[in-house]
């Protein structure tokens, strides 16, 4: 008779153990190795794009505190039932606040950072192999962190409306969509993730699996948009307070962009927008782009005094991995195409805005949809500082910050 063993579970639970050790050491093994990486690649006339790395991962986190807030909600009430009402349709705020003291060297930035994902927080907190995240980094860098989860979605999901989740298998399309591979498991050569097949086929497993339910249709675009913007000003209520940049990756730049616009009282509280691989555009009114309400990621039109807001931003960065080639086929294709057309309008009426990709004008390569999460990280960390500080944004307490406005990039030329 032949037997069958069976599961034991704490073999079970030391194969897991032992595949995770060997996840967070291929992280670690990255730090130590990170500026070998992708330099065969690189452009002979481009800045060297490693000079903007800097591992302070050894530097503690000190924070002043820590917390979270619901703001934008409506009070509904029952239809059946006299007297009885649902709080509802708020956005949720969580925020890591680092300690200003500076006898103890702990400085604090003016500027605070809002990270947004259309369908989940998990992008910015961790990279998708185990390393740190966009959160952590930043807040090594002594800039106030906000996590923030639009209405109707995760932490904030009490609804005023009912709705229907119906199960997408939509492994196989994400895959395509975050800019893995051409095809299902059939990754780019050279990504910046995993080359252990235990371990990619764990970080593709947290990649998956960290995310929400996402609306994208008009009414959640406008919810979100303006839950965001009510959020950026509750936030900058303090006399020292710099403003707000988002981070957004998705369809979250989208959301974004509409936040800008919607009021004159968000006008020097957000401060800028940092949109990685952003899935929608707002445009103004009379350049002959067709307003697309109807459609998941518009794009939207929006009137020329709205728009106008849009422009008075410090500035506006949008931000591609690779193999976006922009030959005119292709849904992300057409995403580039619309990031330049915006960018040029924002500049048209007197903004400043730009588009930046990460292989093209760079050579920094490898990079996925969500380049905040992938394993060279800190080298896309290292472009958002200078674009910080080119914009004046990277001031502490007290002091302000290098840049002079509109000045030009140092890897521009």
């Amino acid at each position: 008779m032949v037997g069958f063993e069976q599961p034991h579970p704490f073999k079970e639970a030391h194969h897991h153990l032992s595949v995770m050790t060997k996840l967070y050491r291929s992280a670690a093994a990255l730090v130590l190795s990170l500026p070998l990486l992708g330099l065969g690649q690189q452009q002979a006339a481009a800045p060297d794009p490693w000079a903007f790395t800097h591992s302070n991962q050894e530097k503690a986190i000190v924070l002043s505190h820590t917390g979270g807030f619901n703001i934008g909600s409506k009070i509904v009430a029952d239809p059946r039932r006299p007297g009885q009402t649902i709080t509802c349709d708020h956005g949720y705020f969580e925020y890591f606040i680092p300690l200003h003291s500076p006898p103890q060297g702990h400085l604090r930035r003016t500027t605070s950072l809002v990270l947004w994902h259309s369908s989940s927080t998990q992008t910015f907190q961790n990279r998708w192999d185990g390393g740190p995240g966009f959160k952590d980094l930043l807040l090594r860098l002594g800039y106030p962190v906000y996590l923030f989860e639009a209405p109707r979605l995760g932490r904030a999901n009490w609804a005023c409306k009912p709705h229907r989740y119906d199960v997408t298998y939509r492994d196989q399309d994400n895959f395509l969509a975050w800019n893995f591979g051409p095809s299902y498991l059939n990754w780019w050569p050279g990504l910046q993730w995993p080359e252990d097949p235990e371990v990619r086929r764990l970080s593709w497993e947290q990649a998956t699996g960290g995310r929400y339910v996402e609306f994208d249709d008009y009414e959640h675009i406008l919810l979100h948009a303006e839950v965001a913007a009510k959020g950026a000003v509750h936030t900058e209520q303090g006399a020292e307070r710099g403003g707000v940049v988002y981070l957004t990756n998705s369809a979250a730049g989208l959301r974004a962009l509409l936040a800008a616009t919607l009021s004159d009282e968000t006008v020097g509280k957000i401060r800028g927008i940092v949109a990685y691989e952003s899935a929608g555009y707002v445009f103004p009114e009379g350049h002959n782009v067709t307003d697309r309400r109807d459609e998941p990621f518009g794009p939207l039109v929006v009137t020329q005094e709205a728009w106008r807001r849009l422009a008075k931003l410090d500035f506006v960065q949008f931000v591609w991995g690779d193999n976006h080639p922009e030959t005119g086929s292709g849904f992300w294709d057409e995403m580039v195409v619309q990031s330049r057309l915006c960018a040029e309008l924002i500049n048209l009426y007197g903004g400043n805005a730009e588009v930046v990709k990460l292989k093209e004008d760079l050579g920094v390569v490898g990079n996925t949809h969500c380049p905040f999460t992938d394993m060279n990280n800190e080298v896309i960390l290292g472009l958002l500082e200078e674009r910080l500080e080119r914009s004046g944004l990277d001031g502490f307490e007290g002091r302000v910050g290098k840049g002079k406005g509109k000045g030009k990039s140092k890897w521009r030329g």
